[in-house]
This record gives C-alpha cells, structure tokens and sequence, in this order.
C-alpha cells in the first residue's frame, strides 16, 4: 500500500513544476507531503444558488441532484459530476444557479453586500463573483461588471443575462481608466485578480503546462497596479476584497503587504488561505482591506433623455403582453432599447457593453423583446406564460429551437421551466414560434 501510495506522489511530483514545488515546500512545511497527497483525489466541483429566482427550500424540495452544503456560503452545493450533470439542466439555462469552483464561492460573503450597495467587480469574466454579487444586491443598487479581455467579455454578458442582471453596466476597459472615471464611488469592490493559476493545476493540466515562475513576477506587477487603481475608487469606509486562485506568497502576501505599507489609511481586516489539503476546495487567497482615508468623489449621474414618440412600439408591447409599467428610464443604442439603472454614473468615457436592462429591439411598427428581458421578469409581470415542468421533454424541445404545439394564439409568451422564465415565444394558430436564441440552443 505503501509503494502504491508512493508511486502516486512520484508521478505527481514530476508533472508538477519543480520550482513551484519548492516555493510550496517553503509555505507549507510539514503540511507539504499531505498538500503534494491531495492531487490524488478528484476535483471539486460546485453549484451556487441564485437566490433572486428560487428560494434554497424550493430548490432543495426538487431533490434534483446529491448535493452537499458548502461550509463558506449558503447558497453554494458540492455535487459530484461523475454521478450527475447540472449543467445539462434546464434549470442551468434558466439562471437559477451558477456552477463555480468552491473555494471561489469564499470571496464574495467577504464583502457583506447590503442591498443599495454600488459594488464593482474588476477582473469580472466570467461571472461567478459578479453572479453572486447580484443575487446579494436583490434588484437594488448598483454593480458595475468590468473585464478587459473583449474575447472573454461576451461570456461575462450571457452569464449575467441569465441570472437575470437589471442594475448592472457591463465595462470593457483596463483599471487605470476605470480610476478614472470612479474615484470615490463605490461601497465595495472585489478583484479577482489575473494570477498564475496554481490552484487550476489540479483540474487543468494546460495550466501545468503554461506556468512558469516569470509569469508569477509578470501577474504580481499587474496584481500591485489593479489593487493601487480598484483603492482610488473606493469611497471613505469602503470595502475592497482581493483574492486570487495561485498559492505564491508572490502574488498574494506580498501584493498586500505592500500596499498596505503604501497605504496608511487601508486597514487590513483578514487575510486567509484556503488549500486543498484542508478543506473540499481547489484553493484561493483572499483579502480583505477597509478605507478610512477620504477620496473626493467627483462621478456625476447619467442624464437621461426622456423618450415618448421614440418608444412607442415598445409601450404597446408593455401594454399588451406585460403586468408592469417601466419608468421612463430609457436609453436607444441604435436599435436597441435598455432599461437604465436607478443610479447610473456618467460612463462616456469608458468602452460598455452593457447599459442596464436590454429591453429589446426597436423595428418599423414592431419591438421585439430581449431574451435578457424574459430572464429578468418575475412570471406574474408577465401576462402569457406557457409553464413546463422539469421531467416534461417539452422544455427539452424548446431549448432545441424546436416549435411547441400549443393550440392557441396569444402573441408574445414567456416559456418557463418550474415557473422560471427562459426565453420566448411568439403563439400564432396553436404553434408557439420559438425566439430562443441561436447560439444558446442546447446541443444535449
């Protein structure tokens, strides 16, 4: 048993970077052998709960898949994916959980959100704090989702749709101008920040592969500039959470000891490490600091135009198919029409994907809704919706791009999967036309 066990860690030891063992070797001491051990076991993968669309006690009733309550946050399950897929569910499509590694589920419960909070995420692709931050904020305040990587950007923007984002600005941009534009706005502020990836090691070998110890110095010099930047933009009292998914004191200690020696008003409440030898996790850092420094504030509100004859089309489709009134809070972008935030900075200046809520498309005599829209509204804003339950193949079908016999003709109508909405349909003579999206339709 023995030799076996030996034979495991050889193998282990050799596939790994040797200079990245050794930096190891020096953190963890005695735990090293028991650290080296857990790339023995299998991955951890897990789910997080999107509270906005369903209450943990009605997703639990389902009893859909084995899951295990993950000890750091409430919403977060460990599931095991070689007994259940839940990213083949319609559930999945439907916004009302996210999948995420585990021990990044640990970073966001550090910023203690309050609902009203105006919150940035900076390194934002591909959504896992920014789809949590936004089932914390419950439809109030104001998250502002940025990612630099215009490639990666596009994930960021479906993984927020689906969970149903209104009070949220999508920004593509580097954190210098970000400073810029947001000195002293906003109450809490999380960095993922861009790291050498230690932690993937275990569940992506390219990761092995693709690191080397110049690029740990090349992250670190990046990692100083974004926190230096996300601090400026924080207000007096602020929160700032730093995490990153690398074991090197490089880019976790070191970064945040020395800002903190740079910083005399930047408090460091906690600093913790989660490794995979000690908890059911892949590992992650994480930061906490407090600004008691104070940061004049000079970000002025968006002006909105108030739109009448350019909106009309979509008014008659409000009146006709909804069970709300929006305020008139509206911005065209071309064709596009989106709902602006409640709270919505001057963002000129800065590249954005994303201005809000996108409503839909303004064409000659017609509007045509999003299917951001049909995620975001609650079933009863909406007057048709044709309901489809988990274990009915119907819904599989329409998640295809298939047509659905219905047998009536009630116009534009929200399919929904347990009373969730997600996506639309346009009924005519019995048969719902489907107005899923191409590019999401569900190949399983």
């Amino acid at each position: 048993m023995e030799r076996n066990k030996y034979d495991r860690e050889e193998k282990i030891l050799i596939s790994l970077p040797e200079r990245f063992l050794e930096d190891v070797k020096v953190i963890l001491q005695d735990e090293y052998e028991e650290f080296i051990d857990s790339y023995n076991e299998n991955k951890t993968t897990g789910l997080r709960l999107n509270t906005m669309k369903m209450s943990k006690e009605k997703f639990q009733k389902l009893n859909l898949f084995d899951l295990e309550q993950i000890p750091w946050t409430n919403e977060g399950f460990y599931y095991d994916e070689s007994v259940c897929k839940p990213g083949k569910n319609p559930l999945h499509e439907a916004g009302v959980y996210y999948l995420q590694e585990p021990s990044a589920m640990s970073v966001v419960p550090k910023l203690d959100i309050q609902k009203g909070d105006r919150v940035l995420d900076m390194c934002a692709a591909p959504g896992g704090k920014s789809t949590y931050i936004l089932s914390q904020l419950d439809d109030t305040g104001l998250l502002v989702s940025n990612e630099i990587n215009p490639i990666r950007i596009n994930a960021l923007g479906e993984n927020l749709e689906r969970f149903g984002a209104r009070n949220c600005i999508i920004t593509n941009t580097d954190s210098t101008r970000l400073r810029k534009a947001f000195t002293g706005y906003f109450d809490k502020i999380v960095i993922d920040a861009p790291c050498s990836g230690e932690g993937m090691f275990r569940k992506d070998p390219v990761a092995i592969q693709d690191w080397t110890y110049s690029k740990v110095l090349e992250c670190q010099s990046i990692q100083k500039e974004i926190i230096r930047d996300g601090y400026k933009m924080l207000k007096k009292g602020g929160i700032l959470v730093y995490s990153t998914c690398t074991f090197s004191r490089e880019e976790n200690e070191d970064v945040i000891e020395e800002f903190i020696a740079e910083h005399e008003g930047a408090v460091l409440i906690e600093m913790e490490r989660l490794w995979p030898h000690k908890v059911k996790g892949e590992g992650h850092f994480v930061a906490k600091i407090q600004k008691l420094d104070d940061e004049d504030c000079r970000v002025k509100e968006m002006k909105i135009k108030k739109l009448n004859n350019e909106i009309k089309e979509y008014r008659s489709f409000e009146k006709k198919f909804l069970n709300i009134n929006l305020d008139n809070r509206f911005m065209l972008r071309g064709d596009n029409l989106y709902l602006v935030p409640d709270e919505c900075p001057n963002v000129e200046k800065l590249k954005v994907l994303r201005y809000g809520l996108h409503l839909g498309v303004l064409k000659k005599n017609r509007f045509e809704p999003s299917h951001a829209l049909s995620h975001y509204l609650k079933p009863e804003q909406i007057k048709y919706v044709q309901n489809i339950e988990l274990n009915d193949e119907t819904i599989f079908d329409y998640l295809r791009g298939n047509v659905i016999n219905t047998g009536e003709s009630r116009g534009w109508v929200a399919v929904a999967v347990e009373g969730i909405p997600i996506g639309w349909g346009k009924e005519s003579n019995g048969v719902l036309k489907n107005h899923y999206p191409k590019g999401l339709r569900i190949k399983y």
